[in-house]
C-alpha cells in the first residue's frame, strides 16, 4: 500500500491533534500558561538576561573576577526560580512529555526501519 505526502502529512496532523488531547499535554499547557502570567519568574528571567548580557561584556574586556561574579549573582536567581513550586510542576511536567514524545517517535522510527526492511 502506497500513501501520497499528503496522505502521511494528514495522519501527523492528526496524530498532533491527538497528542493535544492527551491529559499530560492539556496539564503541561495549563502549567505553562500560568508560568508565562506568573510576573515574578518574569522579572527574575529579566534579570538573569540582563546579568548575562553584562557577563558577555565583562567576559569582552577580560574581566574574569567579575565574570564569575556575575555568574554567581545568575546562578542564585536561577535557584530562587527554581525553588518557586510552579516552576517545579512545570518542569516535571515537560519531562513526561517529551517521554511521550520520545516514545512515539522511537515507535515511529522502528515501525519505519521494520517496514524498510521487510521492502529487501
Amino acid at each position: 500500500m502506497t500513501y501520497s505526502k499528503e496522505e502521511i502529512f494528514n495522519k501527523v496532523e492528526e496524530i498532533t491533534s491527538r497528542l493535544d488531547e492527551l491529559e499530560e499535554v492539556e496539564r503541561f499547557k495549563a502549567l505553562e500558561s500560568r508560568l508565562n502570567d506568573n510576573q515574578k519568574v518574569k522579572d527574575l528571567i529579566d534579570q538573569i538576561k540582563k546579568l548575562q548580557k553584562q557577563a558577555v561584556n565583562l567576559q569582552a574586556y577580560g574581566k574574569v573576577e567579575a565574570v564569575k561574579q556575575v555568574d554567581a549573582q545568575i546562578d542564585a536567581i536561577q535557584a530562587e526560580i527554581d525553588a518557586i513550586p510552579i516552576v517545579d510542576e512545570f518542569k516535571s511536567s515537560q519531562v513526561i512529555v517529551n517521554d511521550i514524545l520520545q516514545s512515539l517517535i522511537s515507535n515511529i522510527d522502528e515501525e519505519v526501519k521494520t517496514k524498510f526492511n521487510t521492502i529487501d
